[in-house]
């Protein structure tokens, strides 16, 4: 019997209400104190004493409105709004661990690469190379207004902008500095040798960035790439790009047939199937097994 490897990884958002919501009005609720760096601290160390491999930060930009035609009964029950940055607790958790790898999902729809370069590779040195990225193009159509467009673009044309948007940040993080630009000679009063720091002179459909990477190469360079994606568009993308997948699937049956479609658009795009980690969706019931090992959030 061929043994393999169980990956596991938390689920969790920067909010009160996030796969359950109304759960938070539960006596014994603690998820309302997610503001607390406490709430993350606490958390972070519980999963790498349970050898968790990473815990992953859902997140949106936008609220959900579109019961009843308003925002109000998402508010209202805490259905992932309020909502915070999932950066910020990114370095606080990596502070209390030495293992537990980190996954934040951030959007290649309204944000500028270059800047989201340098927030991921500050990352990556925060937390010594147990930082990973979820790629998402964002679904939510009150984003869209509030980021200034007029409405959402449509599915196939976020995820071309998010091709080219891993070109210019694989550029960044891969060919503008070398591994030896960073000397920190003191006698010579010389930091950085400037001709082993390189522009990456993109110029392309969606994005135009000239010049070089602003952060040293950090310990992965590349993030870990995550995806959720499970259109045929979104099943592409992965295939060339992700090293793990969510799926959410309900059945043995339909896990099967959609793990059996990444593998194949895996292959189809030049790589190996078993490239691609897979990982699904579960609720655990927890129970201690011994005194004060397993504490309530």
């Amino acid at each position: 019997m061929v043994k393999k490897r169980i990956y596991l990884n938390a689920f969790d958002m920067n909010c009160a209400g996030h796969q359950s919501p109304g759960l938070w009005s539960h006596p014994e609720d603690r998820s309302s104190t997610y503001k607390d760096p406490e709430y993350w601290t606490h958390l972070a160390q519980v999963l790498e004493r349970g050898c968790f491999d990473a815990i992953f930060l859902a997140d949106v930009l936008g609220t959900y409105d579109v019961y009843q035609d308003s925002r109000d009964p998402a508010v209202r029950q805490g259905a992932q709004v309020p909502v915070n940055d999932p950066a910020f607790v990114v370095p606080i958790m990596a502070q209390v661990t030495k293992h537990l790898g980190f996954g934040l999902t951030a959007s290649t729809s309204y944000e500028h690469p270059y800047t989201f370069a340098r927030r991921m590779t500050t990352l990556d040195h925060l937390t010594k190379g147990r930082i990973g990225w979820n790629v998402v193009t964002s679904y939510l159509n009150s984003a869209a207004l509030n980021i200034g467009l007029d409405k959402q673009l449509s599915h196939d044309n976020r995820y071309d902008i998010a091709d080219e948007y891993m070109d210019v940040v694989y550029k960044l993080w891969e060919a503008s500095w070398e591994d030896d630009a960073v000397i920190v000679d003191k006698e010579k009063g010389i930091y950085t040798d400037p001709s082993k720091v390189h522009d990456i002179e993109h110029e392309g459909k969606y994005y135009k960035v000239p010049g070089a990477h602003l952060c040293e190469p950090s310990p992965q360079r590349t993030p870990v790439i995550f995806q959720a994606g499970a259109s045929s568009r979104g099943r592409k993308f992965a295939a060339k790009h992700a090293e793990l997948v969510f799926i959410g699937t309900t059945t043995m049956e339909s896990t099967k047939k959609t793990v059996q479609a990444f593998r194949e658009e895996t292959i189809k795009a030049g790589r190996k199937p078993e490239e691609i980690k897979i990982l699904t969706l579960i609720t655990p019931i927890v129970a201690p097994t011994q005194e004060g090992y397993c504490k309530k959030f």
